[in-house]
């Protein structure tokens, strides 16, 4: 442990984490290397001209993932902001409030760009191949936790991180966080949002 007195699931580092993301060495090895979130260079994340948010609120690239994806938070402050992900593919939408949220989701969950659409069985089998291709995954992870002053025990499971994605997908937040292309037309969104659907 870091000797922080943190409680469990709060960062031991309140409104610090983005210069850590892109900093720490076992926090980039993480987060770059195994969950496709760079925050290494601020500097160079530039969203495609017109990408914009339909709110007209502030739409601000932090982070990009090794795709050209973007890593954003809309409107005004600081890491308590929304995050949302805009694909090169059209797509965008609600990951996280604020950057504490999206660092546990990246932690438990780092393959989460493939839940999209999937089952249960086809999420496990997701899971079961990203720790077969990184075999050292939770030692990964557990080490880029304590670097961030968070207990890995606190951390939540898979499967809750994942139902916050499709809550944050169905409600108020996704509409405050629609984004729309270079053509004014929005774009798709991330997850289903039919609430039908499991």
């Amino acid at each position: 442990m870091n000797g922080s007195n943190a409680p469990a699931g709060v960062p031991a580092h309140p409104g610090a984490l983005l210069p850590l993301l892109g900093s720490d060495e076992d926090v980039v090895a993480f987060f770059a290397g195994v969950a496709d979130l760079d925050a290494t260079d601020p500097a160079d994340h530039l969203l495609e001209d017109g990408v914009r948010l339909a709110s007209g609120a502030r739409l601000e690239q932090f982070a990009r993932a090794g795709s050209g994806d973007a890593f954003c938070f809309v409107g005004e402050g600081g890491e308590e902001r929304p995050v949302v992900y805009v694909s090169l593919d059209g797509e965008a939408g609600p990951l996280a409030l604020g950057l504490p949220e999206l660092v546990r989701l990246c932690l438990v969950a780092p393959w989460w760009r493939d839940a999209p659409g999937r089952t249960i069985e086809e999420l496990k089998a997701v899971s079961d191949d990203y720790r077969e291709d990184v075999p050292d995954l939770d030692r990964r992870r557990d080490r880029a936790a304590r670097a961030l002053g968070l207990d890995p025990a606190g951390l939540p499971s898979e499967a809750a991180a994942l139902a916050r994605l499709v809550e944050l997908s169905r409600g108020p937040v996704a509409a405050a966080c629609l984004v729309v292309g270079y053509e004014g037309e929005p774009l798709d969104p991330l997850f289903d949002a039919d609430p039908d659907r499991p």
